[in-house]
Formats: structure tokens, C-alpha cells, sequence
């Protein structure tokens, strides 16, 4: 299986935030949010693996900027590590200024898609080739987050983790 690049996976979704979306402060709501990524992140797994995907978790997500009504909010997804079956989709949220059209950066989450076969059973994925430093950095970072992940569920010995081993050494 030939290694692709996070670009091949690269999605991205740019809407406006309608009244029905907003809580009372006129603000995005946190879910709908969450929706938006979710469908960003499976696209991203789709195009890597060109396999049918589903969530498997979401390990990451910071509010750190309210996305106001009226916005125009765009969620860039991309996969920052292939596993076996598994793979991590880095996303970045962007929110433009309505007057100057500046964008900055106002939200960022990671989940993990797993790509299935027609009846639901986990199938191979292939590998990540990174190309840039921030997709060589993310790649990096994914071990040791899967890793943490693994030593929580009970699931790897943390002598065992030896990404995260060496950051204490």
C-alpha cells in the first residue's frame, strides 16, 4: 500500500453562522460546531483511505474563540497519522472578520476515524508520508497521543509507551 501525503486528505469546509445555529449570547453553538468538524475530519479520512470511515473518538477539542452570528467559518481537516485501521485527523477552525476579512484562528480539535469495510470490520489504512514541519510535528505528536490513550484504557503498559518514556528521559 503506497504511502499519500496530508495534503492528499486536506478538506475544507467554509459556511456562515446562521441565528439558528447561535446559543443566546449570538454565538456558535459548541455542538454545531462539533457537527462541522465531524463532517470536515470523515471527508479526510475518506480521501486517505478511500474507505467507508467512522468517528472512533474525539480526543481534543479548545473553544478558544467564540465564533460570532454572521461569521464566516471555515474548519480545515487533514489526517495527521495513519495506523493500522486508525487515523488522526488534525482541525483547524478559522474565523474571518467581518469587516477586514482577517482570519484567525479560533478553534482546533483531533479525532480519530477508523476506516471499515462493508460490514463494519476494521481494514488497513495506508501509511502518512508528512511533508511540512507542522504536518512532520503533528505526525510525531500523534504516537505519544495514542499512546497516552492506550496506557489510560488499560490497553498498553506504560513502560511499554516508549514515546511518551522519552520525554521523561
Amino acid at each position: 500500500m503506497d504511502a499519500k501525503t496530508p495534503a492528499e486528505s486536506r478538506t475544507t469546509l467554509t459556511d456562515l453562522v446562521l441565528p439558528s445555529e447561535t446559543n443566546p449570547l449570538n454565538n456558535l453553538f459548541g455542538g454545531e460546531l462539533l457537527a462541522r468538524m465531524d463532517r470536515a475530519a470523515s471527508i479526510a479520512a475518506r480521501r486517505h483511505s478511500r474507505r467507508i470511515v467512522v468517528t472512533a473518538s474525539v480526543n481534543h477539542v479548545a473553544f478558544n474563540k467564540a465564533v460570532p452570528l454572521g461569521s464566516v467559518v471555515t474548519v480545515e481537516a487533514a489526517v495527521s497519522r495513519a495506523f493500522k485501521s486508525s487515523m488522526e485527523i488534525f482541525i483547524d477552525v478559522w474565523v474571518e472578520d467581518r469587516e477586514s476579512g482577517q482570519r484567525s484562528k479560533a478553534n482546533e480539535a483531533i479525532y480519530t476515524f477508523v476506516a471499515v469495510d462493508e460490514t463494519g470490520a476494521p481494514i488497513q489504512v495506508p501509511p502518512l508520508q508528512p511533508e511540512t514541519d507542522l504536518e512532520k510535528d503533528r505526525f510525531a505528536a500523534a504516537l505519544r497521543r495514542k499512546q497516552l490513550s492506550l496506557v489510560l484504557a488499560g490497553k498498553l503498559k506504560p513502560n511499554e509507551a516508549t514515546e511518551l518514556k522519552a520525554l521523561f528521559e
